[in-house]
């Protein structure tokens, strides 16, 4: 899971360096372990806003929509 995060965390910042207002991160739905991960993650990344799982159309509980600072 810790390389999974690490390129989760080098998604955001080549996203904030291009300008992206949000991302979109897939983690799957499975047992949930990489979903608490990336929430912990964004929680701390000075670079987010804010999250929320997808909605329907978007992923659902399978995807994080992540708005950038």
């Amino acid at each position: 899971m810790k390389n999974a995060l690490s390129r989760v965390e080098k998604y955001l910042d080549d996203a904030v360096l291009a300008g992206y207002p949000r991302v979109s991160i897939i983690h799957g739905k499975g047992t949930g372990a990489l979903r608490k991960g990336v929430q912990e993650l964004l929680k701390q990344h000075r670079s987010v806003k804010n999250a929320r799982f997808g909605e329907q159309g978007e992923g659902g509980s399978g995807v994080t929509i992540v708005e950038l600072k």
